[in-house]
């Protein structure tokens, strides 16, 4: 069976790393994390450390695993080794069919969303418009996934350096007018005053920055196709999250300097247009938004090249539905074609479900934007355990501590997710299906 070949380096590494995390998510969170601490400015940026605060830990362990383990899509290996061959199967099957899947529908829908909003939609979130271009941007970049991988990692390169722009400029010009017209002063001092009373809601409001800080893991997914991987990877890991940090407080700053907190609550996702045409004008805010579709559309691209490898990674351990087909590598392309094929369908079922859950067709909203993500943090504290107790040649720093913080931070979004009213119901659903990727799962070894 021919396997996969080294084709990614270090530069699109970190690239997988920021690109896939930076994108939709702290756009059109920022405005949530601000609802879930009652408007308070500086509640929210703890939230934002916090969230932060699991991600870089997190990151700092599978470095470990990364520098010591390698085969196909990385936290299946850690699993395999830490818990056996049906935990490593369950995680890669909860990836397929729950995970990554389902964040691609997402940043497809949002993609399309601030392309709406760029073209001055009166309904940018929930257009027919919407809907029909998000089916387009998925089916554009997975086939540019599917036919060109290495153009689909320059893509990803590019796209991480453009997105870098507008988050920039929001945040360096955002707290120099904030600083100028008192908006930042008023928030912080409105937020001082009001800190003792917003404080009930700082777990849901985690949870709510886990998902902009979420796709960090997705990177190892491709750990076989990076050149020097033990080296390369664990250092894309911590750079790119590091980075994703400070990219994102800051960032934040600027929209909570640049606006009053109540505008930022009515404008919702669109603030960030507003602060893009206040300090720029209409075009140069249209110029601006289009650089936020531009990284959302990065985001998307990312997601795309790890999920299309999820099919395989489970193929070549003889296990999933249908293991011979979707282990075919394309000789032209070095692809799993089969494999990008089927995460594409399931891909686009979670679109559906996702325009089912935003028009109220299931008679409730699904949070296919939280409850993966809650679960797979519990996922993370099962190998964190794993870690403590058998990476004995390591330091106490590097043995206790890092795993530990990484423990904590790791419970803060699982505690905030357990406080959604409606987990028991997401959690069975999961569950079932998690449970059944039990019907294709084979005692023999690959």
């Amino acid at each position: 069976m021919e396997g996969l070949s080294k084709k990614y380096g270090l530069p699109t590494a970190i690239a997988m790393v920021v690109g896939i995390v930076i994108g939709s998510g702290v756009f059109f969170k920022a405005d949530d994390v601000l609802v879930l601490t009652g408007g308070n400015v500086l509640l929210a940026l703890v939230a934002w450390g916090l969230g932060a605060f699991s991600m870089i830990f997190g990151a700092l362990c599978f470095a470990e695993f990364a520098g010591r383990i390698e085969r196909s899509n990385g936290i299946v290996d850690y699993m395999e080794i830490a818990y056996g061959n049906r935990m490593g199967y369950l995680i890669g099957w909860f990836n397929c069919v729950l995970y990554s899947s389902a964040l691609c529908a997402i940043l497809a829908w949002v993609s399309s969303l601030y392309t709406m909003i760029l073209l001055g939609s009166d309904n940018p979130s929930n257009s027919i418009a919407t809907w029909v271009l998000a089916v387009v941007y998925m089916v554009l970049i997975y086939t540019m996934n599917y036919v060109a991988p290495i153009l689909a990692g320059k893509f990803q390169v590019t796209t991480t350096v453009i997105k870098l722009i507008p988050l920039t400029l929001i945040a360096v010009l955002g707290v120099v007018s904030g600083m100028i017209n008192g908006v930042l002063v008023e928030n912080m001092s409105a937020a001082a005053s009001g800190i003792t009373k917003s404080g009930g809601t700082l777990a849901s409001a985690v949870v709510a920055t886990a998902f902009a800080y979420e796709g960090w893991i997705l990177a190892i997914t491709v750990n076989s196709e990076i050149k020097d991987s033990k080296k390369n990877l664990p250092k894309a890991l911590v750079l790119g999250t590091l980075t994703v940090f400070v990219v994102y407080v800051i960032y934040f700053l600027g929209i909570t300097s640049a606006l009053p907190t109540d505008v930022i609550l009515a404008q919702g996702d669109q603030a960030v247009s507003m602060v893009a045409n206040n300090m720029f004008g209409t075009i140069g805010g249209s110029i601006l938004t289009a650089f936020v579709v531009i990284s959302c559309l990065g985001t998307l691209n990312g997601l795309a090249l790890t999920n299309s490898r999820i099919p395989y990674s489970l193929a070549i351990r003889n296990q999933g539905p249908a293991p011979a087909f979707f282990s075919k590598v394309d000789p032209k392309t070095n692809m799993p074609r089969h494999s990008a094929i089927g995460a594409f369908v399931i891909s686009m079922i979670y679109l559906a479900l996702w325009y089912g859950s935003l028009n109220n067709v299931f008679g409730r909203y699904i949070g296919l934007d939280e409850i993966p993500i809650v679960m797979i943090y519990g996922f993370y504290i099962l190998l964190y355990v794993w870690y403590i107790q058998n990476f004995k040649d390591l330091n106490v720093f590097n043995r206790y501590v890092k795993p530990i913080c990484a423990i904590l931070g790791a419970l803060v979004i699982v505690v905030g997710g357990i406080q959604n009213p409606n987990v028991g119901i997401y959690m069975l659903i999961s569950l079932v299906l998690i449970l059944s990727g039990l019907f294709f799962y084979r005692k023999e070894p690959a």
